[in-house]
């Protein structure tokens, strides 16, 4: 059984999606953002970053998405959620994977968690009004050369899915209009009918 530690609306929602796809026991806890409880004793003694997703197993806590999905996807090997018998794939995988955590994500934040990189107001309001920009532009280069389609890896689903789907939950508040890129579009219109995105979501 393991503990799951998340926020609504954080990157965590792809390692939800993915525990519901290989339909692997958990308890979920919910860490509020807005009561500052990521930065409360109890929660740092599980995660000592002060962020989610962190995730307890019986060997320890993991933490970061982009670990948590192919750990995942390694310890049920058999949902089939990576290419774990073709090394080169799974590092396109994780190529892709970490783009989304190192750039994207990154991107995003600006607008959120300025404060995690600069103090004086001028500077967050010039990171906040980038935001759309960058984002739009992370978002061309994935609908142009990442995205592969008809799942972000080609003809197989994989845990990149997820994450995929996550970021693209993120443009709306972004203002970037994710109809402007068709093939994401349609990925996370998919990807919104899958009994396990639901059951995340709900």
């Amino acid at each position: 059984m393991y503990t799951f530690f998340f926020t609504p609306g954080t990157c965590a929602l792809a390692v939800r999606i993915v525990l519901e796809e290989i339909g692997a026991p958990h308890e979920l806890v919910r860490v509020d953002f807005s009561t500052q409880q990521q930065t409360s004793p109890d929660y740092l003694a599980v995660n000592p970053k002060g962020r989610v997703p962190a995730l307890v197993t019986d060997r320890g806590v993991l933490t970061e998405t982009a670990a948590l999905l192919p750990y995942l996807a390694q310890a049920f090997p058999e949902a089939g959620l990576a290419p774990l018998d073709d090394p080169f794939a799974f590092a396109e995988m994780q190529a892709f994977n970490a783009y989304l955590a190192s750039t994207v994500h990154v991107a995003h934040a600006h607008g959120r968690r300025g404060a995690r990189w600069a103090s004086e107001p001028s500077s967050l309001e010039d990171m906040k009004r980038k935001v759309p920009e960058t984002m739009a532009a992370c978002m061309t280069l994935i609908e142009r050369d990442l995205f592969r389609g008809p799942c972000v890896m080609g003809q197989a689903y994989s845990v990149a899915d997820a994450y995929l789907f996550t970021v693209a939950t993120w443009l709306e508040s972004d203002d970037v209009d994710i109809a402007g890129f068709p093939r994401i579009a349609e990925h996370y219109r998919r990807m919104g009918e899958r009994p396990a995105v639901r059951r995340a979501l709900a």
